[in-house]
């Protein structure tokens, strides 16, 4: 690599994607058939118009339609065929397919407490260094393809969470209602060559968010989309 190409910017948009449409508040996962609900539309828009002054010439998603969904209007903004990684795809939780709220849960069903003893791992799902390595490889692919420019990757809650903790050298568990990772919210890496420079979050569709899926907002009673991703 040259000298050159070793000073060279290249800018990484981690997206979260628009709200699902989720009536029974299950948590979600990595089923399919879930999709952006009519907001999740409006915030995925809001996110193409924020993202169209900028430079970018890669846009990939996880498989998931919600994800897909969320990437399809930026990178029609663009002028892009749109890039799917499965590297980007939602953590496995053995808690998917079940309802996650408070007081009306799965964990109110003794046989479920065994996975939740290691918050650490955590066991209750993917592994926090699974998904560090996944989402990297992910991110380092979209860089190549996006050298000196800019790339737009549109991935999952936890995982994007998960990728800044590691990148940021915090440790990896943590309380999940304390994630600043909105939904269609961007985390943004920027790398000099092939090292992150700087980390940036920005929150183009907060004004969208209903208030009880905010960052560090108090979980509601009914309100299982709150543990979406």
């Amino acid at each position: 690599m040259s000298h050159d190409t070793d000073q060279e910017l290249t800018v990484v948009h981690v997206v979260r994607h628009g709200e699902v449409e989720n009536p029974t508040g299950v948590l979600y996962g990595r089923l399919p058939g879930y999709h952006l609900s009519e907001l999740g539309r409006r915030m995925a828009d809001r996110v193409a118009e924020h993202l169209a002054p900028r430079d970018v010439a890669y846009v990939v998603a996880s498989p998931l339609e919600r994800a897909q969904e969320t990437a399809t209007p930026i990178a029609k903004a663009h002028g892009l065929d749109l890039a799917t990684d499965a590297r980007l795809i939602e953590a496995g939780n053995v808690f998917q397919g079940k309802t996650f709220g408070i007081g009306d849960g799965a964990l109110r069903r003794p046989a479920n407490w065994r996975h939740v003893v290691n918050p650490f791992k955590p066991s209750w799902g993917e592994p926090y260094v699974d998904q560090v390595v996944r989402m990297m490889g992910a991110l380092d692919t979209a860089r190549d393809r996006a050298r000196g420019h800019e790339a737009v990757v549109v991935s999952h809650q936890l995982p994007i969470w998960t990728l800044r903790s590691y990148v940021e050298r915090r440790r990896l568990w943590h309380d999940p209602r304390k994630r600043q990772c909105t939904l269609a919210s961007l985390t943004t890496f920027t790398y000099r060559g092939d090292r992150i420079v700087s980390v940036g979050y920005t929150e183009p569709a907060r004004d969208l968010v209903p208030p009880h899926l905010l960052a560090g907002a108090k979980p509601v009673k009914g309100q299982g989309k709150a543990y979406g991703a």
